[in-house]
């Protein structure tokens, strides 16, 4: 019985992968044939991308607009040049806009597959969790909006998240050399991605720390210790345990051995900040670092609408505000800081005022920019996204929580530009690890994320505009 389910399963897989990879095809030929030159952040990537192609790998020939490091250009000449010894193909042809358009694509297909392995990993194994939940989580992962899009375009976001996913992967069973090795992959595509190798060994820790954690519990059972009483007796006391496990030689020297190659990642990459001067490369001007902490308030908000169906429902709004008026004070002081923090560290990026084809230009221009006090009047939301995100995560341990919401601290908050781009991966990995939720609340989210890609590529293809000084044809985008 168990065989035949799994056999199954494969089978539901193996449908829905060629479905989807057969709809993505269509699309990639309609965008082909409407965009012959590259569009946006293309006019970098495939230029670098040929030239890389063509044999020039000179620093003389690097264009200095690109601030990432060039994973990208080597793979991609790494998957397309061995077509003109085994095709007899021309090198035009080979390092032409589709070819190098489609490496995407292909990325595609590996980040569905290993979507797939991460949820059969990631999520127990049990009853409740059916071959049908694990199947409709991975494509509707795959086919989330914001990441689906760039599927068919010449960027970062697809090998990255590959890279990260496959990094993430390779953690959770245990080869940490070959983790470390992917995460340094996938930093070579975006220099952010050292937070998700960080990330990986993080969760390590957490893994060790909850299983020192439940054992020094227990310990205090079998003693009969009276139970420590105040507003914040289990923060006092996780915060002792940390300390009293941190004090430990043993202890230490055991994370040591097993994270040493993240912990060789992220010296390597300390190496590369002092010599390279700062993270960016390329054009530092318009990519500085900064504590944007509304971003934070952004991702939650991203999180919820794109999250809705396991995130909102009456009863959970019921239970958010019995616990507001049960800590009033906390959610007071709470809400006191959020605002301060939206008043004195709001930044506006000069990209996200001066380009009008990206969604985000006309939330900001139509809702934040015309009426200020949208932004102080949205806190209660951005508390309540909060809240709901850290409830849905509630099935890990309170280490991996702290390790997770760490990392999307420092991946989100330097950045001073907002762009939905930027919330991929964390969104990612926050959606691998909350529960299987329910097939009728998964078919809801497949039905939006179907809805609004549908949607998205509509208004890309179809409704295009030009600007008064340029004869080039505009399009919007995420």
């Amino acid at each position: 019985m168990g065989a035949g389910m799994a056999q199954l399963e494969g089978y539901y897989f193996s449908a829905a992968l060629s479905c989807t990879f057969l709809v993505s095809c269509l699309l990639f030929s309609a965008f082909s044939r409407a965009l012959r030159e590259p569009y946006m952040d293309e006019i970098f990537h495939l230029p670098q991308a040929q030239r890389y192609c063509e044999g020039h790998f000179s620093l003389s020939q690097w264009d200095p607009k690109i601030t990432t490091l060039p994973g990208l250009y080597l793979l991609s000449v790494g998957v397309v040049k061995p077509a003109t010894w085994i095709f007899g193909w021309s090198e035009h042809v080979v390092c032409s806009i589709g070819m190098l358009r489609f490496v995407n694509l292909l990325f595609s297909v590996g980040n569905f597959y290993l979507l797939y392995l991460l949820f059969r990993k990631v999520q127990p194994r049990h009853k409740a969790a059916s071959s049908i939940q694990r199947i409709l989580s991975t494509l509707t992962l795959a086919v989330f909006p914001t990441l689906y899009f760039f599927n068919f375009l010449y960027y970062t976001e697809a090998g990255s998240l590959f890279f990260t996913l496959f990094s993430y992967l390779m953690c959770l069973y245990g080869n940490h050399k070959t983790s470390a090795l992917l995460g340094f992959c996938g930093f070579m595509f975006r220099q952010t991605n050292i937070i998700w190798a960080i990330f990986c060994a993080g969760n390590v820790v957490a893994q060790k720390l909850t299983e020192a954690w439940k054992t020094e519990l227990q310990k205090k059972k079998e003693e009969r210790l009276p139970p420590v009483k105040g507003p914040f007796s289990e923060f006092r006391k996780i915060l002792q345990f940390l300390l009293a496990y941190s004090m430990s030689w043993k202890n230490l020297s055991m994370l040591f051995l097993l994270t040493w190659p993240y912990l060789l990642l992220a010296f390597m990459f300390c190496v590369f900040v002092i010599v390279n001067g700062g993270i960016v490369i390329g054009d530092r001007s318009s990519h500085e670092a900064c504590l944007h902490f509304p971003q934070l308030f952004y991702f939650f908000s991203f999180t919820l609408f794109f999250s809705f169906p396991h995130l909102l429902s009456p009863s959970k709004v019921k239970t958010f505000l019995r616990l507001v008026w049960k800590r009033r004070i906390h959610f007071f002081v709470i809400t006191l800081v959020s605002v301060f923090l939206v008043w004195k560290f709001t930044y506006v990026h000069q990209y996200l005022l001066a380009d009008n084809r990206h969604y985000t230009f006309y939330v900001w221009k139509r809702v934040f920019q015309r009426y200020e006090i949208v932004r102080y009047l949205l806190v209660p939301v951005y508390i309540f996204a909060g809240w709901s995100i850290a409830d849905s995560l509630k099935s890990k341990s309170i280490f991996w929580n702290l390790m997770f919401f760490v990392c999307l601290f420092s991946v989100t908050v330097p950045q001073k530009l907002l762009e939905f781009r930027y919330f991929i991966l964390p969104y990612v990995i926050y959606r691998l690890n909350i529960p299987l939720p329910p097939t009728s609340k998964l078919l809801c989210e497949l039905g939006c994320y179907a809805i609004v890609n549908f949607l998205t590529f509509y208004i890309f293809l179809n409704k295009t505009f030009q600007w008064s000084d340029s004869q080039d044809i505009q399009r919007f985008m995420w």
